[in-house]
């Protein structure tokens, strides 16, 4: 007699625990994505100003280089560090 309706209660109490988590995993990966989204839109806008700043003092290859340069010291830098 007891026996379903503690089977009951149990299920009901792991289907909360389960919706629980499943909101927790969204919310999480909503929140990478919206990381990702402002890390790409601030290293954009980051490398235009220095991009924009070294051409007025140099030449449009040279302040090209410069800025790729530098992100290419970034990736491998990251690449070194994911392989730590």
């Amino acid at each position: 007699m007891i026996g379903p309706l503690l089977q009951a209660v149990a299920t009901a109490t792991a289907a909360r625990s389960l919706r629980t988590a499943a909101d927790r995993v969204l919310v999480r990966a909503m929140l990478a994505v919206g990381v990702a989204m402002a890390l790409v839109v601030s290293a954009t806008c980051l490398s235009l100003a220095a991009f924009v700043f070294l051409e007025r003092q140099l030449d449009p290859a040279s302040a090209a280089a410069i800025v790729g340069g530098l992100w290419g010291m970034i990736g491998i830098g990251g690449f070194i560090a994911m392989r730590r």
